[in-house]
């Protein structure tokens, strides 16, 4: 009995740290694709923001402005996506791939620039590192009951870096927004009838800059979490498709929040069973080659039994030219 709960608090746990990162990609999408804008390109800006946030730790030693550093640095390349496709009206998913290949171009030249010709940064010390804020606690805790069989599960789900928690915090925030608010109102309307939101004296093109920027800025904070929290460092296999794994957790929870949230949950989840099965409480060997397939075969799986049902918002892609009068 002590083993299955070990092993499941050790998926669990392992879950929720690496649904983290797909958790801030995905919601960035939500914010792009309810605005009407496709954002193809969250690979590409969870690519550069990975970098940047492990680049920027190294070199101010500070992983709090790192982190912040690597959204507003996927930021940018967002509003580079949101100009061309808003103002210069170009094919959203054509311009997405675009950043998909242009992100990570930058990301390791500068990387080359900047850490004499390696395409990997330093590691980030430990004590730089975005910090455990219950570790404290459930090292107390362990040490006070060591042989707690509840405590030590209890340590291995919850004992996660910050960045969980504000993944939770972000996931609130903007269901709230989208669904209590004026100004999530406005959003939903862009990316369902943007010519009844322009005639009612809502800026369309603002909303959609607003909120493919934010998708951009998430998208960021998702790298940061894999770079800095739970890596300790940049290197060019970092991403390897978690924003299209995003991008399908997006679709899979129907462009909403709290769905989304779960359907990060799932892909994070084979994660968990990745490590799990490949680690020494299995007993017996599985190959490592398989192991590596699971995240992208279970993607497949549910965006073949999935996508066809999904609904997008009906502007999600359509070019948006506002009337001059």
């Amino acid at each position: 009995m002590s083993d299955f709960v070990r092993a499941f608090a050790f998926i669990l746990g392992t879950t929720l740290m690496y649904a983290t990162p797909l958790i801030y990609t995905a919601i960035g999408g939500v914010y792009s694709e309810n605005s009407g804008v496709i954002n193809i390109g969250l690979e590409g800006m969870m690519y550069v923001g990975a970098f940047a946030g492990a680049a920027i730790a190294v070199v101010t030693g500070n992983s709090w402005i790192a982190f912040l550093g690597a959204g507003v640095v996927s930021g940018l390349f967002g509003l580079l996506h949101a100009v061309a496709c808003i103002k210069f009206n170009a094919n959203q998913t054509v311009s997405g791939i675009a950043i998909n290949f242009l992100a990570p171009g930058i990301a390791l030249f500068v990387s080359r620039r900047m850490f004499n010709g390696a395409t990997m940064t330093p590691s980030v010390p430990l004590e730089l590192k975005l910090p455990r804020p219950l570790n404290g606690m459930f090292n107390s805790l362990m040490e006070t009951y060591p042989d707690n069989l509840l405590i030590e599960s209890l340590s291995t789900i919850f004992n996660q870096y910050i960045t969980v928690y504000i993944a939770f915090a972000v996931v609130f925030g903007t269901w709230y927004l989208l669904y209590k608010t004026r100004l999530g109102l406005r959003i939903r309307a862009v990316g369902e009838h943007p010519k009844a939101a322009d005639t009612v004296g809502v800026n369309v093109y603002r909303i959609r800059y607003l909120c493919v920027s934010a998708s951009g800025f998430l998208s960021g904070l998702g790298g940061a979490a894999l770079s800095i929290a739970i890596v300790s460092n940049f290197r060019p296999g970092l991403i390897s498709g978690q924003g299209y794994i995003a991008l399908a957790a997006m679709i899979f929870g129907k462009w909403k929040p709290r769905t989304t949230m779960l359907a990060c949950f799932l892909f994070g989840a084979t994660k968990g069973l990745q490590f799990f099965l490949g680690g020494p409480m299995v007993g017996f060997e599985i190959s490592a080659d398989l192991l590596a397939m699971m995240p992208y075969m279970i993607t497949i799986v549910v965006l073949l039994g999935f996508v066809g049902k999904a609904v997008a918002p009906a502007a999600s892609g359509k070019p948006y030219e506002m009337d001059v009068r």
